[in-house]
């Protein structure tokens, strides 16, 4: 593979969820790693796990693109800002090639596809299917000819003569190369799943000798410098958004603090970045092991499992304590999610109780079923040190836990549009400069969030 000027670049799509193309995402990577390249990883849609997954194995901080938290725009300068001119740029799809918003498949990663001018190699899973897999690429190729498919990976094959069908019925139907055919793995140690998807790699128990093993199937089964080559064939870019030599912003205006371990790994990094960008100093503490906040001038606590965590977290009394000491003397704190859940009153998770912050006197519980889950919409209808009012926010949320008790007196400053939220179309918890809610955002769609909430900090820290 030859490394071009124009940022050599392909996306990993799939004909659905569950296609594998996490796992072909990951081979591809590592393959390519192995053999001296560099690589970039995005991830397109607001998924954190996949794209804790993509870093992992790339070595690279995997961004993010998507086109309803960050619009067009932001997408294309975040991608411009982080790609690689010198090597391979992966990006990895989500659900099916044409699944968005809508029936027109509005933000979906075929519009993305589109929108950054990068080839699509399809993952297709064959799993008791021979000659129909070829009516269904067939079909994707035919819904949006402006979409090029350049080749096709088709997944769990169950033995020689099975491949030969597929791969024939394709190739003489579709006119499309099969540039991959993976048999049918035992892969639950290499990527075990849960609710929200798969463990992250901070909590995978077997994950020495991972990338080796994920890059050895990788290499026998796929055709990897077919792809690279596809990467290579593709159109220039717009330079409009190149990027332009950042402004020089004073480093230390605030200290932050975030939660940072195996509970709590829902980051953007371009959130922490732009936190960076307005001037904060980021301090990465455990919620497991720190025994109270470090000298900060605020707090900002992202997603995760608290819930697995859940013994270990609430019988760090003295870490809740201060966190409880902190909010009460007016810190600013923001929380996402499993931040949220943190600085409730107590979550019931397989039928224990567990304590946590109380901040808000909100007790939830787990449920089997997902409570909210999708792209979100709220608008800000209330006083707040973060958001001026009527602001509209676009977000995502994906949270198993529901509010059993206790919303009648707490606060709350989003109106939700779209999504669920809290309760009855509500979210966003407040409590003096504590903002929580289970609104995921993102820093590119949300260009005011960073600059308020270092201001705040900086506020408190002269208070102090």
């Amino acid at each position: 593979m030859v490394t071009t000027p124009n940022a050599a670049r392909i996306i990993i799509a799939g004909t659905g969820g569950d296609s594998g193309k996490t796992f072909v995402s990951m081979g591809l990577c590592a393959s390519w790693r192995h053999r001296g390249y560099k690589v970039a990883t995005f991830k397109k849609g607001p998924d954190y796990i996949d794209a804790a997954w993509l870093s992992y194995v790339s070595g690279f901080k995997t961004r993010n693109l998507d086109t309803y938290m960050m619009g067009a725009e932001g997408v294309l300068h975040s991608f411009h800002r982080n790609c690689l001119h010198d090597g391979i740029n992966l990006i990895e799809g989500n659900r099916g090639l044409f699944d968005g918003f809508d029936s027109r498949g509005t933000h979906s990663t075929a519009e993305l596809a589109k929108l950054l001018k990068t080839p699509v190699v399809l993952v297709l899973n064959v799993t008791k299917v021979t000659r129909s897999a070829a009516a269904v690429v067939l079909g994707f190729l035919k819904l949006d000819p402006d979409v090029k498919i350049a080749g096709v990976i088709i997944n769990r094959i169950g033995g020689s003569r099975h491949e030969d069908i597929v791969r024939r019925s394709i190739e003489e139907i579709c006119g499309i190369p099969v540039v991959g055919a993976i048999p049918r793995i035992k892969s639950d140690h290499l990527l075990p799943g849960r609710h929200l998807g798969l463990v992250t790699p901070e909590e995978h128990a077997q994950i020495s000798g991972l990338n080796d093993e994920i890059r050895r199937i990788i290499e026998d089964n796929v055709d990897i410098d077919r792809i690279g080559k596809f990467a290579e064939e593709i159109p220039a870019l717009d330079n409009r958004y190149s990027p332009e030599t950042p402004a020089v912003i004073p480093s230390g205006k605030a200290r932050i603090a975030y939660f940072y371990d195996s509970s709590f790994t829902f980051y953007y990094q371009d959130n922490l970045e732009a936190l960076q960008g307005a001037g904060a100093e980021l301090i990465p503490i455990s919620s497991l092991e720190s025994q109270s906040l470090p000298d900060c001038d605020g707090l900002y606590i992202g997603g995760g499992f608290p819930e697995t965590h859940a013994v270990q977290l609430s019988q760090n009394r003295s870490l809740l304590e201060s966190v409880r000491k902190h909010a009460s003397a007016g810190l600013p704190i923001y929380a996402e999610c499993g931040g949220l859940i943190f600085l409730c009153r107590s979550i019931e998770y397989e039928k224990k109780t567990y304590s946590f912050a109380n901040i808000f006197p909100v007790d939830l519980e787990i449920t089997p079923r997902p409570q909210g889950h999708g792209y979100m919409e709220v608008e800000v209808d209330s006083d707040n040190p973060y958001f001026p009012l009527r602001t509209k926010i676009c977000g995502h949320e994906f949270h198993y836990s529901r509010v059993k008790s206790g919303q009648d007196p707490v606060g709350s400053i989003f109106s939700v549009k779209r999504g669920q939220g809290c309760f009855s179309q509500r979210d966003g918890l407040i409590y003096k400069n504590v903002l929580a809610s289970y609104l995921h955002i993102h820093a590119a769609g949300v260009p005011q969030w960073a600059g308020n909430l270092v201001d705040l900090a900086s506020r408190n820290k002269n208070r102090k």
